[in-house]
């Protein structure tokens, strides 16, 4: 018979058991699951893209629950910005209108301009990984373009004031390394074809009322994206979207200007 004691340790177990079946992120037919797990040297192990539809749902699983902030994006990038010893003058830190405006133009992103946007980020992934991927190339400024997946729910629900939270936290951090700060608008959208349940336009209006007050506060730069390419409605103008959220190369042709003039504000130069 097990005495009082006894039970109690064996309750314990049990709990430390179940506790712990509950905490691995390993889901059935994970194609992630060999890969390392806690802290170790390289947690970054190279994957083939995947092939089709169930493939990407899978890795989007597998970094809503290994890699939430994918620090494993830029990781090998960031290595030889920093081996360069070649000086990074702006980040331009964002989501997929970031990620693609490389692709638009590449040009844009020489002369210490640097690109780390990741497609799909919200504010909360962005600050994860914003002391690898901006704090550590000690840029002189930062371009932080940011909420527009928050606003979709990319990565479920938060309030406004958690998603203002976010992007305050990143302006601190740069602030308190020295780095100058400039706030990008949200641009314009009438809608996410990818999340068709959402009216964006008067969150996307309140939070850039809410941008440009808090940069004007702070002293930061302010750069106005959206009076640039929204209609009277907060939809994007005719043929600067392909989709009505990602700029076309029409798009980013509007939006090079006022990106230089904000860093020419911030920091001097081109």
């Amino acid at each position: 018979m097990i005495g009082a004691r006894g039970l109690r340790t064996l309750a314990l177990s049990l709990a430390a058991v179940s506790s712990a079946a509950f905490a691995q992120v390993d889901v059935p037919g994970d194609p992630y699951a060999s890969d390392p797990v806690g802290i170790v040297a390289d947690p970054c192990p190279s994957h083939p893209k995947p092939s089709d539809g169930a493939g990407w749902q899978m890795w989007k699983r597998h970094m809503l629950t290994r890699d939430f902030g994918q620090l494993c994006r830029y990781q090998a990038q960031n290595r030889e910005v920093l081996a360069s010893a070649k000086p990074v003058r702006v980040v331009f830190m964002g989501d997929s209108i970031t990620d693609n405006w490389i692709g638009a133009d590449r040009d844009l992103f020489t002369d210490g301009l640097v690109d780390r946007g990741i497609g799909g980020q919200t504010t909360a992934q962005m600050l994860v990984r914003f002391r690898q991927d901006v704090i550590a190339l000690k840029p002189r400024a930062v371009h932080i373009m940011a909420a527009t997946n928050d606003i979709a729910g990319n990565t479920g629900a938060a309030t406004m004031a958690t998603v203002q939270g976010h992007i305050e936290t990143m302006a601190e951090l740069a602030r308190a390394h020295g780095i100058k700060v400039i706030l990008a608008s949200v641009p314009p959208a009438a809608a996410f074809p990818w999340s068709p349940d959402k009216r964006p336009v008067p969150q996307v209006r309140a939070l850039n009322a809410w941008l440009q007050a808090y940069a004007r506060r702070n002293g930061f730069v302010f750069v106005d994206y959206y009076a640039a390419l929204a209609t009277k409605d907060g939809a994007m103008k005719p043929g600067l979207a392909s989709d009505g959220v990602h700029p076309t190369p029409a798009g980013y042709a509007v939006m090079r200007p006022l990106a230089l003039a904000a860093v020419r504000t911030s920091i001097g130069g081109r």
